[in-house]
């Protein structure tokens, strides 16, 4: 009927959504805390210009990633369009936000004489950043852009969920062992000790995977997903028969 309220949002997505933001912005404060208390703070000319790059991959690669994750379920009623075009913004901010500290951290080891790609935490994060760049392009080219068939589509589409979720995990890795690999470098000896910079970045750890598993919980919820719209039906249906030359029924 026109001018119905939209239904409302299955029982309990609302509450762990919320949760999942909470999460995010507390892990974002305290990363803030930890680089601005212990680590000097955050500057690009500088000799702080590597603390850019532990900030910006915990907004980029884990924070906004997530959100883009989260999109398809809490955007539940909206034109299914502007859903996709919000899921690909997001997902380029996280990589433009990523990319601005793979730099940051180039550039400071340059400076300072380290050398690159060495560490397991290297590997995997760029590992993560590669493949999410390709997740995005391929995503952009199958789903946004016109183009691709409706059986292409159909048949990359869990390809692109699957790698979607396991590149939010790899990513989530990546920051756990970077978090350890930069304790050991600069409080190795009283890192035993329980020293208040050690408990706050193992508290951030722990946040990282706080807000990993909720948003997972989320995204892998079946009664959770988003219902397809009954225009968007036709016009998938429209799209089928243009794509692949025949009638849906046929």
């Amino acid at each position: 009927m026109d001018g119905a309220p939209p239904p409302a949002s299955p029982a309990g997505l609302s509450a762990y959504v919320a949760v999942s933001q909470l999460l995010g912005l507390t892990l974002l404060a305290t990363t803030g805390a930890w680089l601005g208390r212990y680590r000097g703070g955050v500057a690009w000319h500088s000799p702080l210009q590597f603390n850019v790059h532990p900030l910006c991959m915990v907004l980029g690669m884990v924070f906004l990633q997530g959100d883009a994750l989260l999109v398809y379920r809490v955007f539940r009623h909206e034109a299914k369009r502007s859903t996709k075009a919000l899921h690909a913004l997001l997902h380029g901010l996280a990589l433009l936000i990523a990319l601005i500290g793979i730099v940051a951290v180039f550039e400071s080891h340059r400076t300072k004489g380290i050398p690159d790609m060495y560490s397991l935490h290297s590997w995997c994060g760029m590992a993560a950043f590669v493949l999410y760049l390709l997740q995005w392009l391929l995503g952009c080219g199958f789903f946004l852009f016109p183009g691709a068939s409706f059986s292409l589509r159909g048949r990359y589409k869990p390809q692109h969920v699957f790698f979607g979720i396991a590149l939010f995990a790899l990513s989530i890795a990546a920051c756990l062992l970077g978090i350890t690999e930069m304790l050991l470098f600069n409080i190795r000896d009283t890192y035993s000790h329980f020293v208040p910079e050690g408990v706050l970045a193992n508290t951030l750890g722990l946040l990282l995977v706080a807000f990993g598993l909720v948003v997972g919980y989320v995204l892998t919820r079946d009664d959770w997903k988003r219902p397809p719209l009954a225009e968007e039906l036709a016009l998938s249906m429209d799209f089928k028969t243009l794509t692949e030359g025949e009638s849906p029924g046929g």
